[in-house]
Parts: C-alpha cells; structure tokens; sequence
C-alpha cells in the first residue's frame, strides 16, 4: 500500500479531509497520512482508540514515535494524558490501550537502528519550553537525521526563514496559512526540500508539531 509515498512531493491532509478506516483490533481506528507497506508498514497516522479499546502486546521492530493530541494513552500500566510525547526505540514491545478513549499522532518504523533509549516529555509542562531564536520552542529529538519539536508561533509569524531539506508538521492550536488556503488543528503538512518563506502562523498564532529532516530516506545508522 502506498499512501502520500512519493517523498519528493507535498503532501497535505487538512482536518476536515480526514478519512478514518478501521484497524484489525476493535475500536481502534486511523487516518493514514503517509505510508509504504501492508500493515506492517512505514507509515504515519492518526489513530483514534474508543474508550476501553486496547491493541495485544507487540514489538516495533523499527521504532515508535507518539504524541498525544487528546484523552488519555496508555501502555504497560503508565498512563500518557494529551501533550505527552513518547519514542519507543527499534525492538521495543508494549501493550497500548485507552481506558477513556484517546487521539494519538503515531509515526513507526521510521527510527535509526542506533536508537536505543525510550523518551517521555510532558509538553504541557512550562519547563519543557525555552525561547529559540524569534519563537518558542519544545525540543523533543534531534540526531544527524532528523529533529523534532514543538513550536509556538505569533500571529502571522513566518514559519521558516531558511531553506528546508524536508519538513512534517502538524497543527496543534490555532492555525497556518499556505498559498493563500487556512490549515487548522489536525491539518497535516509534508513539504519536500525548498525555500517556504510564504508560510505563516494564522491570526490566531499557530502552536505545531515540525520534524525536520530527509523524510523519505529509510533508516540507517546515523547517530
């Protein structure tokens, strides 16, 4: 299955384009906002759990990145209310599931093999945020590959002031506006390399998961 696969394209889901398919376990479905493979694919998703919806326990052999945009996740008796972030490395195992029902960004198989250590950041925590450059910031990774964040935004704020290898990102609060067209929360944004100084934070500012990087190369060992 191909979905949003040809990584030297934009790629673009707003919210209210959202077309959500069933997963094999019950009460667990998703919107695929990129993927390559069958079901034990390279893909990232929106994934809905219903209130008592579990997955059995299982394995990722390439890694699992989350963040939690609403209810609460959990996994292996530890609960991960919305603003959590986590990354399971590659050959890590968990049981998820949602006792009142949850909305996580989930992106897997799309870790280096060297990554060995587990992450949990509480975003919604002041301490987590620091000031970088004209905007704020939520680091979350970074290695040679990739770097990952949240950002906070002004109102009509450019988003990049300098060229990008490639960018994914997320709406989280508020919204951007991108060749004249309003994205708002949930809206999905993949951009391939290039300059993207037209991009900006709506009149509301704009908060935003970013992941910067070349998107569409497969892992490697690169730390």
């Amino acid at each position: 299955m191909l979905i949003n696969a040809d990584f030297s394209r934009r790629a673009v889901v707003a919210a209210d384009q959202y077309s959500w398919v069933a997963s094999p376990q019950v009460g667990v479905e998703r919107v695929m906002l990129d993927r390559v493979g069958a079901e034990k694919a390279r893909s990232t998703s929106i994934v809905r759990y219903a209130p008592g919806s579990h997955f059995p326990a299982h394995e990722h052999p390439g890694g699992e990145e989350i963040l939690v945009l609403s209810g609460t996740f959990s996994e292996d008796g530890r609960h991960y209310p919305a603003g959590w972030y986590l990354r399971n490395p590659p050959g890590s195992s968990h049981q998820p599931s949602s006792a009142e029902g949850a909305v996580i960004f989930v992106k897997l198989r799309q870790m280096r093999p060297g990554e060995q250590c587990a992450t949990r950041i509480d975003t919604s925590a002041a301490s987590a945020w620091t000031v970088r450059d004209d905007r704020e910031v939520c680091p979350l990774y970074a290695d040679k590959a990739e770097q990952v964040c949240l950002q906070r935004l002004a109102p009509n704020q450019a988003l990049f002031t300098t060229p990008l290898v490639g960018a994914e990102l997320l709406v989280l609060t508020g919204s951007i506006v991108m060749d004249g067209d309003s994205y708002d929360r949930g809206s999905w944004i993949r951009l391939p390399a290039g300059a993207y100084r037209g991009i900006v934070a709506g009149p509301g500012g704009v908060t935003f998961y970013l992941k910067t990087g070349r998107l569409g190369e497969m892992p490697t060992e690169t730390r």
